[in-house]
């Protein structure tokens, strides 16, 4: 059987950054890798949770909005998946994601989703945990100005 794209990328190459981990069509899907793969280091459940939440909605609000098919974590807990449509640029999915992780970090109200009519986990959420991944994740990313492709980690020595 043939392996997925994101499973033919060596993990040991990667580092905290963002990626375009495949393109489907005219569906681009980038990697937003919060943690290094594998160092022991990984986003609690609360943290995942809440990041979800908090970019999900700032991003189907942006710019981008009507672009936007998915955003979503990463089973392994490193990191999340962004589905956008190839008519966004990589410049513009870049700038969106370090504004909405500004502003998650500078949001002062509730978490977005966080009742039991909007959320199957609801009690499972805390701002401060995820302004604080944001926080770390947008000093990792923002000075980036381009963004890497599987390939060109598989490339590295």
């Amino acid at each position: 059987m043939e392996k997925i794209k994101s499973f033919r990328v060596d993990h040991r190459k990667l580092d905290k950054g963002i990626y375009i981990s495949r393109i489907d069509g005219d569906i681009v899907t980038y990697d937003l890798r919060f943690c290094k793969p594998n160092s022991g280091v990984v986003l609690d459940n609360i943290t995942l949770h809440t990041t979800e939440h908090m970019l999900a909605t700032f991003l189907r609000n942006s710019a981008i909005k009507d672009d936007v098919i998915y955003f979503g974590p990463m089973g392994c807990q490193t990191g999340f998946y962004l589905l956008a449509r190839d008519s966004v640029s990589y410049d513009t999915a870049l700038k969106t994601v370090k504004d909405v992780l500004r502003q998650t970090i500078e949001h002062n109200g509730e978490v977005f989703g966080a009742s039991e009519e909007e959320c199957g986990n609801y009690r499972n959420l805390s701002l401060p945990t995820a302004q604080n991944a944001c926080r770390e994740y947008l000093a990792v990313i923002a000075d980036t100005n381009k963004i890497t492709d599987y390939d060109e980690v598989n490339s590295r020595s």
